[in-house]
C-alpha cells in the first residue's frame, strides 16, 4: 500500500518557523495599536482634552498637540498601520505556502482577513471609541514618535494628494473645521435634546448665548410705537403722575417732538429731585410748579439698529448703564433696548409684579390652537413651542403674517404657510394684535 498524504507538510514546521509566526502575532498588534490610536485621537473630544491638559495631564497635552495638524496625523499613522497588515500578510502567505503548497494562498487570505478583522480593527477601535480620550492620552506618545519618523513620506504624498485633488477641482483647507465648532455644539444639544440627555431650558439657555453674536439690537428691541415717554414742558404734577403709573422706571424725555429725545429720567431721581425741593414732608408742593425735569435728566444713550447683541451687551456693561435708545442710519428713532432684553434671550422671560401681561403673549386652546400676541417674536414662540417658524424676512409674528400674505389683513382672514394654520383674530388701525396658530 502506498503511503497515505497529508494535506499539512508538517516538515516545513521548525524554529524559522515559529520565530515567523511570532513576527506575525507582533505586527498584528502593532496594526491593532494603529489602529486604535487613529480613532482614539480623532474621536477624542478635543474640548475634554483641553480640560484633562489644564488639570495637568501630560498625554492629553500631547494628543492636543498632534492633532492640530489631522492630515499629518492620518497619513503617519495610516502609513504604519498598512506597512504592517502588508509585512504581516505577505509573512503569513509565505508561512501557508510552505504548509499547503498552492492552496495555501486561499488559506492564508482567510486566516489574515479574520485575524486582521477581530484583533487590529473591531477590538482596538471598539476600546479606543469607549475611552477615546483616556486612550488618546495613552498613545499620544508612541504615535508623537511615529508621526515625527514618518513626516517627510507624509509630506510628499500631502503633496502628490493635494496636487491631484487639485487636478479634479477640489481645494484642501486644513482649517476649514475650525469655524465649525458653534456648528458642533449646536448639533450635539439639539441631539441631546432629542434623546432626553438635555433639557429643553438648558437647550435654549445655551443656544440664545451663542446666538448673541448673530442677532441686532432690531430684532429685540421695543419698538417706537410702545414706549412710554415723558413731555420736557408738560406740568410737573403729570409728569409725576405718568411716572407713577408706569411699569417701567426709566422713561425717555423729549422736547416739542417725540423725535427730540433730550435725556432719560429715572423714577427714584424724580422723585429724590422733587422730595428735596419741596424741602421734606413739612415742605410746600406748590413750588413743584417750577419744577424742570429736564434738570434731573440723563444724558441719552443712543445705539445703532445694526448692534449685535453681544457687543450690545458689552457696551451696557462698560458704560454702567441698562438703556439704550434705538436709531437708524438716518438718526430717526426707532425703539428701545435694555440690558434686560439681551438677557431675555438667554434665559427666557423675566417677570415681576409689574409686568402684569408678560405671561400673557401665549394662550393654549383648544385642537392644538395658540391664541398669540401679534407682537410676539417668532424666536420667543419657537422656544415656547419648539416649533421652527423662520425668522430671516420679520421678527414678530404679526411681521410674519403681512410679509407672507402681502397685505394687512383683517381679523378674521385665515392663511397656511410653512406648515402653520394662522388666523387674524383682532386688529387694532393697521396693527395685528392677536394670532390664532396651529401646526397643520
Amino acid at each position: 500500500m502506498e503511503p497515505s498524504t497529508s494535506l499539512l507538510d508538517t516538515s516545513f514546521i521548525d524554529g524559522a518557523f515559529w520565530f515567523s509566526t511570532g513576527i506575525i502575532f507582533l505586527l498584528l498588534i502593532l496594526s491593532g495599536f494603529f489602529s486604535g490610536s487613529e480613532t482614539a485621537l480623532t474621536a477624542a473630544s478635543r474640548g475634554k482634552l483641553r480640560t484633562q491638559a489644564d488639570k495637568g495631564s501630560k498625554g492629553a497635552e500631547r494628543a492636543l498637540r498632534i492633532t492640530e495638524d489631522n492630515e499629518r496625523l492620518i497619513g503617519s499613522v495610516l502609513l504604519g498601520n498598512n506597512l504592517v497588515n502588508i509585512l504581516a500578510t505577505s509573512l503569513a502567505t509565505t508561512l501557508f505556502l510552505g504548509l499547503f503548497g498552492e492552496s495555501g494562498v486561499a488559506y492564508a487570505t482567510l486566516a489574515m482577513t479574520l485575524l486582521v478583522l477581530v484583533f487590529a480593527e473591531v477590538l482596538p477601535k471598539t476600546y479606543a471609541i469607549t475611552n477615546s480620550e483616556r486612550a488618546a492620552a495613552l498613545v499620544s506618545g508612541p504615535i508623537s514618535i511615529v508621526v515625527r519618523i514618518f513626516s517627510p513620506i507624509v509630506t510628499a504624498v500631502r503633496l502628490l494628494v493635494r496636487g491631484i485633488l487639485r487636478l479634479t477641482g477640489v481645494t484642501v483647507d486644513p482649517d476649514s473645521n475650525i469655524l465649525a465648532v458653534r456648528e458642533e455644539i449646536v448639533g450635539a444639544l439639539q441631539l441631546g435634546h432629542s434623546e432626553g440627555v438635555v433639557e429643553k431650558e438648558d437647550r435654549d439657555r445655551i443656544l440664545g448665548a451663542l446666538d448673541l453674536a448673530e442677532r441686532v439690537v432690531e430684532e429685540i428691541m421695543l419698538h417706537r410705537s410702545g414706549i412710554e415717554m415723558i413731555d420736557a414742558d408738560a406740568d410737573p404734577s403729570d409728569v409725576l403722575n405718568k411716572c407713577l403709573q408706569s411699569n417701567h422706571t426709566r422713561l425717555p424725555v423729549y422736547r416739542d417732538d417725540p423725535e427730540n429725545i433730550i435725556g432719560v429720567i429715572h423714577a427714584k431721581d424724580l422723585l429724590r429731585a422733587m422730595y428735596k425741593l419741596i424741602g421734606g414732608p413739612e415742605g410746600d408742593a406748590s413750588v413743584l410748579k417750577k419744577f424742570d425735569v429736564s434738570s434731573v435728566a440723563m444724558k441719552p444713550y443712543f445705539v445703532p439698529e445694526t448692534s449685535t447683541l453681544d457687543e450690545q451687551m458689552r457696551q451696557f456693561l462698560r458704560r454702567r448703564t441698562h438703556f439704550a435708545l434705538v436709531v437708524d442710519e438716518y438718526g430717526s428713532l426707532q425703539g428701545l433696548i435694555t440690558l434686560e432684553d439681551i438677557l431675555e434671550e438667554i434665559v427666557g422671560e423675566i417677570t415681576d409684579e409689574f409686568d402684569p401681561d408678560a405671561d400673557h403673549q401665549l394662550l393654549p386652546g383648544e385642537d392644538g390652537h395658540y391664541y398669540v400676541d401679534g407682537a410676539m417674536t417668532i424666536r420667543d414662540l419657537n422656544r415656547a413651542t419648539d416649533w421652527s417658524l423662520p425668522d430671516d424676512e420679520a421678527n414678530t409674528l404679526a411681521g410674519l403674517v403681512i410679509h407672507e400674505a402681502q397685505m394687512i389683513p383683517t381679523a378674521g382672514q385665515v392663511f397656511s404657510f410653512h406648515g402653520f394654520r394662522f388666523e387674524v383674530t383682532s386688529r387694532e388701525g393697521n396693527r395685528i394684535t392677536q394670532l390664532k396658530i396651529r401646526p397643520l
